[in-house]
């Protein structure tokens, strides 16, 4: 992945005159452009509603999701009896995991209980195996045995345990390559593959471990070169694997039952979630009232799914698709609609997070500041009321950033100036959202929040700043068959439930 971003940023930093996808101005746009020479002139709301704006269009198609749709989503696993049932199968899971006790066979049931949708309810036990295997001093199980070898690198690198790259050394001939040998055996060339994306920067085995096995797997591994285990999104690569596991000959029936009960348990809250979010939507009047902008409610939630499937999560998961939902339609305003003193207006308005600076506002503009303002502030209250931390600025200042970096890339656009490679990544790993989802996340999900790693996330580590120039570089570089993929996302992780034969 390092490599594909230094290469992506070289490319595009030699070539001249490039320019970047939410820079463009499409042909048959028609918009005032605001020339470099011409200073922005500050004009008044009166002036706004007296002139006569060109606009563009970004030509979205409605949403197929429309609330009607939504609200007759039902789920039949709802209920104390499916709870009782889950609850009885994970105990009787819990003492299986127990007395299991051979650590290649410890490991392969945390994966199986991971690729399952299942390993959050068995966190504990889960720690306890991969702490004694971190421990074990006796590495016979696993010395020749390159399958073994790499399922414990993955999961214990996974988990943030230690590891050295030093333990693939034994799987290497004498000109210092892996074995050609290796590569008849599919399973420990497919499980050292998936090792591979936990290697770290500088590691040189793990790269030619990366290499090596890209070479040797074939058509029977597609779906795994094409969407790797580190790379899969939870909900959707346990849809997908609980129907692999329930054609495999050493199923576990005690396990596959548990899946797609559980399966179907989560789903049935995630379906409430969102006609809870849809109803939200629809009485906000966003989508009726700012009809230019883009409806993608359902991709928003989507998104929250991603970040944290499990039941605990629901608030976050609820606060967090109201702001990309708001993300959504407010980049619409800065990209395609709105024009630059709106623009300036509006971020001024945040700024100030004064209800009376919506006065200057334009009026499709009102709807959409006291939308943000109202779902900010609520969220606040709730965090005041549960923990009696006044979060108000912290989030405002998380709007403001990424509000300033739009009106620095609408600024670009109506002077026609092209940044250089430093001037647009220095704006847009904030303008790509990455800081404010994290702080939302952390504000929503966490209990109880701390000023110092609310402060630490606010200033911005390495690890949220490369995180969102991963995503900021991903996003330009367009469409892809694997995000094309995830279009099918909402069919099959809110609608299709499991079946029990």
């Amino acid at each position: 992945m390092a490599s594909c971003i230094v290469s992506t940023a070289t490319a595009l930093s030699s070539a001249s005159g490039f320019q970047w996808r939410r820079l463009i101005m499409p042909q048959t746009a028609t918009r005032r452009i605001i020339s470099a020479q011409n200073p922005v002139r500050c004009i008044s709301n009166c002036e706004l509603r007296n002139s006569t704006v060109l606009r563009r269009s970004g030509n979205y198609q409605p949403s197929i999701w429309d609330d009607d749709y939504l609200q007759s989503l039902t789920c039949d696993h709802t209920g104390d009896k499916y709870t009782k049932q889950a609850e009885s199968l994970k105990e009787k899971v819990r003492t299986m995991i127990n007395k299991v006790d051979k650590p290649l066979d410890q490991l392969e049931l945390i994966d199986t209980l991971q690729r399952l949708g299942l390993a959050y309810h068995f966190e504990t036990e889960i720690n306890n195996i991969l702490q004694s295997v971190h421990n074990r001093t006796d590495d016979k199980w696993k010395n020749e045995n390159l399958y073994a070898a790499s399922l414990e690198f993955r999961l214990l690198r996974q988990h943030g345990y230690d590891i050295s790259q030093e333990t693939f050394n034994s799987f290497k001939d004498k000109t210092g390559s892996f074995r050609e040998s290796l590569c008849d055996d599919i399973k420990a060339i497919h499980s050292l593959y998936e090792a591979a994306y936990y290697g770290l920067e500088g590691e040189s085995i793990m790269e030619e471990a990366f290499e090596f096995t890209t070479k040797h797997l074939k058509a029977p591994d597609e779906h795994a070169l094409r969407l790797p285990l580190h790379w899969s999104a939870p909900r959707l690569e346990a849809r997908r694997y609980i129907d692999v596991y329930e054609t495999s000959e050493d199923r576990n029936p005690l396990l596959l039952k548990l899946a797609k009960l559980d399966f179907n348990i989560v789903q049935g809250m995630h379906q409430q979630e969102l006609k809870d979010m849809s109803r939200w939507w629809k009485n906000n009047g966003l989508g009726e009232k700012l009809s230019f902008a883009r409806n993608r409610l359902v991709s928003s939630f989507l998104w929250t799914v991603g970040i944290a499937f499990e039941p605990q999560y629901s608030y976050c998961r609820k606060m967090l698709t109201k702001a990309i939902a708001l993300i959504t339609v407010i980049d619409d305003i800065y990209d395609v609609y709105g024009t630059l003193p709106e623009l300036e207006l509006f971020t001024d308005a945040v700024e100030r997070w004064d209800i009376k600076a919506m006065k200057q506002l334009p009026d499709y503009m009102k709807i959409c500041f006291l939308s943000l303002y109202n779902s900010v502030n609520e969220m606040a209250y709730d965090i005041l009321k549960e923990q009696g931390l006044d979060v108000v600025s912290n989030l405002q200042k998380a709007w403001v950033n990424l509000l300033q970096s739009y009106l620095v890339e609408a600024k670009w656009y109506h002077s026609q100036y092209t940044p250089t490679l430093e001037e647009y990544m220095k704006n847009a790993w904030i303008s790509i959202t990455g800081p404010i989802i994290a702080v939302q996340a952390y504000l929503s999900a966490t209990n109880p929040i701390t000023e110092k790693e609310l402060e630490f996330l606010e200033n911005s580590p390495d690890i949220l700043y490369w995180s969102s120039m991963i995503f900021r570089l991903q996003d330009d570089l367009g469409t892809s068959p694997v995000c094309k993929f995830y279009h099918c996302l909402p069919i099959i992780v809110l609608n299709i439930p499991l079946n029990f034969l």
